[in-house]
């Protein structure tokens, strides 16, 4: 076994991601016999040793599709459907017919289930995100078993994950995770077209130089899910940016990612786990506005380490509220970073190219702060 792959069997804390095509018939509904399939490894990789239920090594956190699949076929729908609102009906079906499946095949084992909805919304605001690992810290604490999805049934497009491969790459730095499994209908990263006669399976990514020749497909073969390759290769960049290691690989071949055999693809880690907030805020959260810098302000922020204060703003764009994501863009409209603005886009305006303790003296106290202080902000191109 190579270093790499002891660190799998090492792992305590481990997220699982898969997809809808793995659980679900291609024209929609639950495949039993696939959830049970996937429910039998997972069992085993929380306890591996065998020991009785609550006694075992390892904790796991399951990123589950599948719950607007799972509702089409109870619906009477041929096919995912592309409007929000019959997306929406379709998951609330679904993520029920979802849950109670996982609860009877993990019951099977003893093992407790916990459903966890989330939005990008829900988790970039401060107190929602220290919620959010406490809840699922808890319900790891307590033995159960998390399966975290996307709140598709209150989801807008403005703020939605997009992708549950994202989503498991932030769930996997949020509860702190020694490793990612992205379970696909493909066995891991081809350097092509896997169809192809000649592709060959990437075994190791070191970094993004690795795969920068690689042209990556952007869609799955069902046809029920919404990610691809390219949203699970980005995911995996997201994660292994994040500290996290990263295996790749089919479903069907999921016991072996889990037991540390050469399967797949594996993605090592390239960087330090980042101040928590700042990973959602950089990668699940929509901007709501923008804000227009001047030179100066670029550079405190880039360079310095400043909070944005009103002085160096020249112009605001959008309809935000305080609390909302944002844009900073240097003038030359290139953005620069993301941050939690203090202030309501209506109320930017006169505070424009004006310092704080003006603004204090003439409209109050509450106006000597940052328009985007440093905690809740995050470079994207220092």
């Amino acid at each position: 076994m190579t270093v790499a792959r002891q660190q799998v069997t090492q792992a305590r804390r481990i997220v699982v991601k898969v997809g809808s095509s793995s659980l679900t018939t291609a024209s929609g509904g639950l495949d039993a016999d696939r959830v049970d399939a996937l429910v039998d490894v997972l069992a085993k990789a929380r306890n591996p040793g065998g020991t009785p239920s609550g006694g075992g090594e390892r904790e796991v956190v399951l990123v589950s599709s599948g719950a607007i699949a799972a509702g089409l076929a109870p619906l009477g729908l041929p096919r995912r459907p592309k409007d929000l609102a019959r997306q929406q009906a379709a998951a609330s079906v679904g993520q029920g017919l979802l849950v109670a499946r996982y609860t009877a095949s993990f019951a099977r084992y003893g093992v407790r289930v916990g459903q966890v909805l989330l939005t990008s919304d829900d988790i970039s605001r401060r107190a929602h995100y220290r919620n959010a690992y406490r809840t699922l810290d808890q319900l790891l604490a307590m033995g159960a078993l998390p399966v975290v999805n996307e709140n598709d049934t209150v989801a807008t497009d403005e703020i939605r994950f997009g992708d549950n491969d994202r989503l498991a790459a932030l769930v996997a730095h949020l509860v702190r995770a020694d490793l990612l499994v992205l379970l696909s209908d493909v066995d891991g990263l081809y350097d092509g077209d896997p169809a192809r006669p000649g592709t060959s399976r990437i075994e190791e990514v070191r970094g993004p130089a690795d795969i920068a020749h690689v042209e990556i497909g952007s869609a799955g073969k069902a046809g029920v899910g919404t990610g691809g390759m390219a949203t699970k290769v980005e995911a995996a960049r997201i994660a292994a940016a994040a500290g996290v290691p990263v295996v790749l690989t089919s479903t069907v071949h999921a016991a072996d990612a889990l037991a540390g055999r050469a399967t797949g693809t594996w993605f090592h880690s390239t960087g330090r786990r980042s101040a928590d907030r700042l990973l959602w805020l950089a990668h699940a959260s929509a901007p709501r506005g923008a804000l227009l810098l001047d030179d100066g302000a670029v550079d405190a922020v880039l360079h310095r380490g400043k909070s944005l204060l009103p002085a160096g703003i020249s112009s605001v764009e959008g309809d935000f509220s305080a609390g909302d994501p944002v844009e900073l863009r240097d003038p030359r409209g290139r953005a620069v970073a993301r941050g939690l603005v203090n202030f309501d886009a209506r109320e930017m305006p006169r505070l424009l190219g004006r310092s704080t303790r003006e603004l204090a003296r003439e409209l109050g106290p509450e106006y000597e702060r940052e328009v985007v202080h440093r905690d809740d902000l995050v470079v994207l191109n220092p």
